[in-house]
């Protein structure tokens, strides 16, 4: 697996493993837990290096999963998670990124992951009620007491990004960004650009759409989030299928599979972007991984850029609620 270079020197394999899925959103988990951990080893063994959890994945079992699958690699892999939520019961009931209530998870997270540094520490939302200048000087904190070794944000604005960069410096900002969601490329690469900033796309593969496996006669199960997203509405599945078919089409040409295709087209738009798409099989993994030999030519690139627009794309990629969360 090749490496990249995130913001401050950190240096991942071109592409990582988001881990949520493992635990959440996506129905029940066809494997035990025990496989899982197994999955995730199996990642380390096809040269993956960045590794994405969460506190609020499970809430918990997550971070515990992920802590003990790597346990025996922590001088190989880059750990990232996440802090920002209020958790009760079991549940997350709203945002809260208190300097003291980082701190607490900061604690928490290190125990659950079985680490003595977070690598890198993400703000999962950007909290409204508290000023982001103190949440990147907790941060800082956090890293001169050699708790944390990196700061994230996820689904910032390019002026929050700013204003927290300018108190202490941003590795990574971690955000949607795929062949079908583009609203990053306006004001936020130009923005990391401009200040040193690597960037870690999440749901790379539209959630599972872009690999061509979802149609508009796909079942959902319980549990899993698309269900509740109006870009997965049967109406907007049938409608948006049009731009997996060109994909397809380009995949089965270049002796690739379509979500290869989808990697290999965010790899080739900045080299310090590193897309973490996730999966519970080894096959994915595996499939995934191999996207960054895949080579895309200046033609079919541009075709690739104009591809959302000129298709278009139906419903938006959350709901009311989350994505008044986005872009604070």
């Amino acid at each position: 697996m090749h490496t990249r270079t995130l913001g401050q020197g950190l240096q991942v394999s071109a592409i990582g493993l988001g881990c949520m899925g493992m635990s959440q959103s996506y129905g029940p988990n066809p494997g035990s837990r025990d496989v899982m951990i197994g999955v995730v080893r199996s990642a380390v063994d096809l040269g993956v290096t960045f590794f994405d959890t969460a506190e609020v994945y499970g809430p918990y079992d997550n971070e515990k999963l992920v802590g003990e699958a790597l346990q025996p690699f922590r001088d190989k892999v880059v750990i990232a998670t996440k802090f920002g939520w209020d958790i009760k019961d079991g549940k997350s009931v709203g945002l809260n990124s208190r300097p003291e209530h980082i701190r607490r998870v900061a604690n928490a997270s290190l125990k659950r992951l079985r680490v003595d540094v977070i690598d890198l520490f993400y703000q999962h939302r950007v909290d409204p009620d508290v000023p982001i200048e103190d949440v990147a000087g907790t941060i800082g904190e956090l890293v001169r007491e050699g708790k944390v070794r990196h700061f994230g944000m996820s689904e910032a604005s390019a002026a929050t990004v700013r204003r927290a960069h300018a108190v202490f410096p941003v590795t990574a900002l971690q955000s949607e960004y795929s062949l079908w969601t583009r609203d990053p490329e306006p004001e936020i690469l130009p923005t990391l650009a401009e200040l040193g900033i690597g960037f870690v796309p999440f749901s790379p593969l539209g959630k599972g759409f872009l690999t061509g496996t979802v149609d508009a006669a796909t079942q959902f199960m319980d549990g899993d989030i698309r269900a509740t997203i109006p870009r997965f509405s049967e109406h907007n599945r049938a409608a948006n299928h049009a731009i997996v078919n060109h994909v397809s089409d380009l995949a089965a040409r270049k002796g690739a599979t379509p979500g290869q295709v989808a990697l290999a087209w965010l790899l080739a738009q900045q080299s310090w972007i590193v897309p973490i798409p996730g999966t519970r099989r080894p096959s994915r993994i595996e499939e995934n991984a191999g996207a960054a030999t895949v080579p895309l030519s200046a033609d079919e690139l541009a075709d690739l850029n104009q591809l959302a627009a000129r298709i278009g794309v139906q419903g938006d990629r959350y709901n009311e609620h989350h994505m008044a969360l986005a872009g604070r």
